[in-house]
């Protein structure tokens, strides 16, 4: 991650047949989300949106 902060909120919220996973970086407060399979293990979810949100934090920033 680009912040000296590992912390990272983990937010799980089940809605009808499939689960969201929402990862949150404290520092940069940028946020990404995943749906999975309710079925998947707690800690296969949330793997999957702290890879989803280190990969958005370390794309580079494209110019307009």
């Amino acid at each position: 991650m680009t912040s000296l902060d590992k912390r990272v909120i983990i937010e799980f919220v089940k809605v009808g047949a499939y689960v969201k996973v929402s990862a949150i970086d404290p520092t940069t407060r940028v946020e990404v989300s995943i749906v999975g399979d309710p079925s998947m293990s707690q800690a296969t979810l949330e793997r999957t949106a702290v890879q989803k949100l280190k990969y958005v934090l370390n794309k580079p920033k494209q110019e307009n």
